[in-house]
């Protein structure tokens, strides 16, 4: 499999994700969740034109491309223009309402003088292994491309001409390809539409449908019905349907007035904003919940531990977007069914998940995951006022807050040997030398320590179960009185272990000599998470001494000449020079605080200016091209963006 670091477009919808380069080429097609699973290695589209080789739509040396979505909408049309033969392609990519479908309608355009005789070819090749090999079979004018688990099927209303199941690789440059047999062993097949000749002037049509089959739900005769019901359907007028249902998706939730588009900056604003709304169901669980950080990039792992999960900490902050979406069911299935169904028996949250909720590949763990939990349940009561939302996920709360009791013991150094339930917790997490719980990264996973931002995530999170008891305190008064002395006797604890954390930052944290935060206790590496102890946790106020002096030095250390932020001093992730989108939002965020308006806009402005041409920011920005250097479509980064606003 090669390479994969830039996914320039994103479609979705139903149960089907897939992501393109800006020449129209698909990278991924995900089935059933947003994460898991990636059917394709490859997936190359291209023409026979009269006596021609294979011109393949998505490089060509004599290809001109244009790629831009429907308004509104996850329709992706790519237009390309071959030079040499004068020959327009529109392309339109999108999936459908009704079924596992995503449907690809070409348009074919004779711009020449000369009558073109054109044959579509299609190369597919779906990621195959010992445990899960995958076969191909030509059955009623169908490619099927099967393993164990499922099937992507391939077909058209026009009849394959040609086809190849095995040894494409050894002719598929020459525009023609044949083979004898309807079944084969091979990952990688090839079919041929034959359009025939198009006049000058003339326009023909080809729609092609991938409908994926799972081969312990579906059996072969119902499949068969399926196949045939998908064909008869009047692809424009689906199409249009599916237009429609983002059209309605993103005026449901727009929830600012937008700007009056008369300027270039007025029109990429507005972009990112309502792309921020049609990413965010794309990435989203519908069964569970659980938010992807991203489409998924680099799976041979040349420079990173992969995108495709999902983190507690990061779909903290994008459910607080969703919550100003109004997209609240969304951030209440969040907490209800994937945290719910994922906390550890002791409470704490593991470092990533599958957005099923089935643990994914850890190294390690970070407090915040969990601290950052238990703040956001609050967060998004505070949007709801949802009482009963609130009183199913109270235990789930007050289980991870006992988890974090232990932790703070653990750093302070405290024991109590009467707390039969923590120590349980702590023989779990028993070392060779020591009693203690390991030790947790830092939000960025590059540090191992304690560090500033998890010790503010855990005073936000005692502060949150305080608020919520609160809540249900009249209740306890009249019908649960042990509950209410129980709760009272937390809240001492709590505001113990608050005035403790205050203590060991001013101890460890803190430069007296330059009157600044750490980040953590080993280094003095300025770091924009700092700001966290502000926004969103306020342990601090955004004008108290120390933040100023910290913000200060942020300006002086982490801002780039293009006037985006730095990660921290020395960050060697991507060589670690590029501003990065949270960083900049974070910035952001804490100007507005302060009502710095005029710093405030300069932050937006500068993400303004670096999204892709579609609207979709990275995580990472290219100080030199002003575009995404790494990760597009970052969720955790268009999260930022909404809460700035």
């Amino acid at each position: 499999m090669k390479n994969k670091y830039f996914n320039d477009a994103i479609i979705g919808g139903k149960d089907i994700t897939a992501s393109f380069t800006y020449h129209g080429e698909m990278l991924r097609l995900m089935y059933n969740t947003p994460d898991f699973k990636q059917f394709l290695d490859f997936f190359h589209t291209g023409v026979k034109i009269n006596d021609s080789c294979i011109i393949y739509l998505h490089e060509d040396q004599n290809n001109r491309y244009n790629q831009y979505y429907i308004e509104d909408t996850n329709v992706l049309n790519t237009e390309i223009e071959n030079t040499y033969f004068n020959l327009s392609i529109k392309q339109v990519d999108f999936i459908s309402n009704k079924n596992s479908v995503l449907i690809k309608r070409y348009i074919f355009k004779n711009n020449n003088i000369i009558d073109l005789n054109v044959n579509f070819l299609v190369h597919s090749k779906l990621l195959s292994n010992p445990n899960n090999m995958v076969g191909s079979k030509i059955e009623n004018n169908v490619l099927m491309q099967y393993s164990h688990n499922n099937t992507l099927c391939m077909f058209s209303k026009k009849h394959i001409n040609t086809h190849q199941l095995n040894d494409t690789d050894n002719n598929i440059e020459s525009g023609i390809i044949s083979d004898k047999d309807y079944i084969g062993m091979s990952s990688d097949s090839s079919i041929n539409y034959e359009l025939g000749v198009i006049k000058p002037g003339e326009t023909k049509e080809l729609d092609i449908y991938l409908y994926i089959v799972e081969n312990n739900k579906v059996n072969p005769e119902e499949m068969w019905k399926n196949i045939e019901n998908i064909r008869k359907q009047d692809v424009e007028a689906e199409q249009n349907t599916v237009e429609k249902y983002w059209r309605k998706y993103v005026k449901e939730h727009v929830n600012i007035e937008l700007k009056e588009e008369n300027t270039e900056y007025n029109k990429k604003f507005n972009k990112i904003y309502k792309r921020s709304i049609l990413l965010f169901p794309l990435l989203t669980n519908k069964e569970t919940g659980g938010v992807a950080a991203a489409v998924e990039v680099d799976e041979n792992l040349t420079q990173c531990g992969r995108y495709a999960y999902c983190w507690p900490r990061d779909a903290v902050f994008i459910t607080r977007a969703f919550d100003k979406l109004k997209m609240n069911k969304e951030a209440e299935k969040f907490y209800k069914i994937f945290c719910k169904n994922t906390q550890n028996r002791n409470g704490m949250w593991e470092q990533r998940f599958y957005t099923d909720g089935r643990l994914a590949p850890c190294w390690g763990y970070q407090i915040d995951e969990t601290a950052g939990v238990v703040y956001g349940v609050y967060e998004h009561y505070k949007e709801t006022k949802d009482k009963k939302f609130l009183k199913e996920v109270l235990k789930m709360c007050e289980n991870a807050v006992k988890f974090l009791c232990i932790y703070m013991d653990n750093i302070l150094g405290l024991h109590d040997d009467s707390d039969i339930v923590k120590n349980e917790i702590e023989k779990t997490y028993h070392t060779e030398n020591r009693n203690k719980l390991p030790v947790s990264y830092d939000l960025w996973e590059m540090h191992e320590g304690v560090s500033l931002y998890s010790l503010a995530s855990i005073y936000a999170a005692f502060n949150a179960i305080e608020e919520m008891y609160e809540i249900f305190k009249p209740e306890y008064e009249e019908k649960n009185r042990l509950k209410l002395e129980s709760i009272n006797k937390l809240s001492k604890k709590l505001d113990f272990y608050r005035k403790e954390i205050e203590k060991y930052i001013n101890a460890n944290m803190y430069n007296e000599s330059t009157k600044t935060l750490k980040r953590n206790t080993e280094d003095e590496l300025t770091d924009i998470s700092i700001l966290g102890t502000v926004v969103p946790f306020k342990m601090y106020k955004p004008k108290e001494k120390r933040i100023i002096n910290t913000v200060e030095k942020i300006n002086m250390t982490l801002r780039t000449y293009t006037g985006g932020y730095l990660r921290f001093e020395g960050d060697h992730y991507m060589e670690g020079n590029c501003p990065w989108v949270i960083s900049t939002l974070w910035m952001a965020m804490y100007y507005k605080e302060i009502g710095e308006k005029k710093k405030l806009q300069e932050c937006i402005e500068f993400i303004v200016k670096s999204c892709n041409e579609h609207g979709f920011l990275g995580e990472q920005i290219n100080n030199s091209t002003m575009q995404p250097s790494w990760v597009i479509g970052l969720a955790w980064s268009h999260a930022m963006f909404i809460l700035a606003l």
